[in-house]
């Protein structure tokens, strides 16, 4: 059939890079050897010669959030942080020299400058959506393993060349999708529990899913008060560099609103809003259960509604069901819309989460917790055969380990772009008012839609291209 839209794989040599070799200080000089006695300090667990040293990109709310769970690991330190507000970084810094009683962290208005550092083992990207990739291609081109939040990219091509990247440079990525690990107060997660119970057969063949998740709605009133977002320009910060913020966009003229967390979220500019960056999460887990971190729908059909003014103009509710190659579809809905439909089985209300129906039952998970059609599966313990899943109990360690063993991650690259498929399709076919229909198999969507095309890849601005 032919395609409108041909993105290929490069055919990467997929270099590993083997073993980490991490940074022991020898004392190597002539003739001279270690000296006779070593503090055992020095090949200890959390030794100088084990430490991971992290530099941080973006430490705004959900930045900071995430860059100080790794700063308290015992086997972590952070030495660089980078981001386009001066005040964010030099808290940043106050905030984790504390926590290492030392000067150790420098901060930085150039993300290459700290790219350069032949210290930096791995980065933490948590910026803005459009600077995710790419950072993220930067910093494999470093040889930097790295942890990269939700969603991947602006477009998919992006991600593509990201994948390329990665196994190029044989790099370590850890998806920050987060519900695939647990957490240092809960260590076993309620979504691996759930996926296993669905990949077991404990509710029989699979029919159909269910995923949904907020939509604008969550700042309703924040939306409303301010119209939107405003398009009146202003002066921004004394200490904030816009050139930066906008890295591969478009700069366009400051406003109160433009920058800010908002903004991040809702702004076409730099996002494709909740519907990726919210959507992530339960989409990744219908992935997970199904056993489709290898594929991806393959048919995309239904509605969605946009803003018609203000700055905020990504997609704001939506209502869309997309069909696997085995006809399993997945209901995908935005918050607005998935109440009257989640609640005619649950008993609890969430505001995101993914249910799985069989022909036996279902299973429905959520942050919250399980429910179940049958009380029984709720206390279901798996048998000596059952398949079992990648067991994480910390997300943000789970990469800290992988850096040191070179193992996989337990969400590496591979699912991250499946999952960010759905969401970018999805986005599609709101924006178009047409269905879609996709390869997974090379990546591809066919002829049909013939608007999709301009969605699948967006230019970087050049003083920031990569």
């Amino acid at each position: 059939m032919k395609t409108i839209v041909d993105i290929k794989e490069s055919r990467s040599d997929n270099r590993s890079a083997g073993g980490r070799a991490f940074a022991r200080r020898t004392l190597l000089a002539g003739g001279l050897a270690f000296p006779a006695i070593v503090p055992s300090s020095v090949f200890g667990q959390n030794a100088p010669s084990e430490r991971v040293n992290l530099a941080a990109f973006g430490v705004g709310l959900r930045g900071t959030g995430v860059n100080n769970a790794f700063a308290k690991f015992p086997d972590v330190r952070y030495v660089a942080v980078c981001d386009a507000y001066g005040s964010r970084r030099e808290k940043a810094k106050k905030n984790w020299d504390a926590i290492y009683g030392g000067d150790y962290v420098k901060t930085y208005s150039n993300p290459y400058e700290v790219l350069a550092r032949p210290d930096v083992d791995a980065v933490v990207i948590t910026t803005s959506d459009h600077w995710h990739v790419p950072l993220a291609i930067a910093a494999a081109r470093a040889r930097k393993d790295m942890y990269v939040e939700k969603p991947l990219s602006l477009a998919m091509a992006w991600s593509f060349k990201l994948r390329d990247e990665l196994n190029r440079t044989g790099r370590i990525f850890q998806y920050g999708t987060q519900q695939r690990s647990g957490t240092r107060q809960h260590p076993v997660s309620d979504f691996r529990t759930a996926c296993e119970l669905v990949r077991n057969g404990y509710i029989g063949e699979i029919q159909r899913v269910e995923a949904w998740c907020p939509d604008m709605s969550q700042q309703w009133e924040e939306f409303h008060t301010r119209r939107w977002g405003s398009l009146r320009p202003t002066q921004p910060p004394a200490d904030f560099d816009l050139d930066l913020w906008s890295g591969p966009s478009e700069v366009k003229p400051y406003t109160s609103d433009r920058c800010t967390q908002y903004g991040t979220y809702h702004c076409e500019d730099y996002s494709l809003g909740f519907i990726a960056g919210w959507g992530a999460h339960p989409l990744d887990i219908a992935q997970w259960g199904l056993d489709a971190d290898d594929t991806a729908p393959v048919y995309y059909e239904g509605g969605g509604t946009i803003p018609e003014h203000g700055l905020y103009r990504t997609v704001d509710t939506w209502d869309l069901t997309c069909y696997y190659a085995s006809g399993i579809p997945v209901r995908f809905l935005s918050e607005r819309g998935c109440r009257d439909v989640i609640m005619k089985y649950r008993k609890r209300y969430a505001n995101h989460g993914t249910t799985f129906f069989g022909t036996e039952g279902w299973i429905s998970v959520d942050r919250g917790g399980i429910e179940a059609s049958k009380a029984s599966l709720l206390t279901a313990k798996l048998g000596p055969n059952d398949k079992r899943l990648y067991a994480s109990g910390d997300h943000q360690h789970n990469l800290i380990d992988c850096i040191k063993s070179r193992k996989p991650t337990i969400s590496p690259i591979g699912p991250a772009i499946r999952s960010d498929t759905i969401s970018h399709l999805s986005n599609i076919v709101v924006r178009t008012g047409k269905p879609v229909e996709y390869d997974p198999a090379n990546e591809r969507i066919l002829g049909g839609n013939i608007a999709a095309a301009e969605f699948w890849d967006r230019p970087m601005r050049k003083k920031w291209a990569v």
